[in-house]
């Protein structure tokens, strides 16, 4: 997981949210709910949740030796 530990925009804290965001997602949860419990209301911040990739194990194949 590589997230962004603040809002690029407006500077909130959102890192601490993001585990649990993936977490109800993954159990079928629609994303805007989970947003608006988690109580990221702009819309900067839910991009920030929404545009996020997990590259870290395709990244992780490329390492240094």
């Amino acid at each position: 997981m590589i997230i962004v530990i603040r809002c690029m925009s407006c500077g909130k804290p959102i890192a601490h949210l993001y585990e649990k965001f993936k977490q109800r997602t993954a159990n079928g949860e629609s994303a805007r709910d989970v947003l608006d419990d988690l109580g990221l209301k702009r819309y900067c911040c839910r991009s920030a949740f929404m545009g996020q990739v997990d590259l870290i194990e395709e990244i992780s194949k490329f390492k240094k030796s």
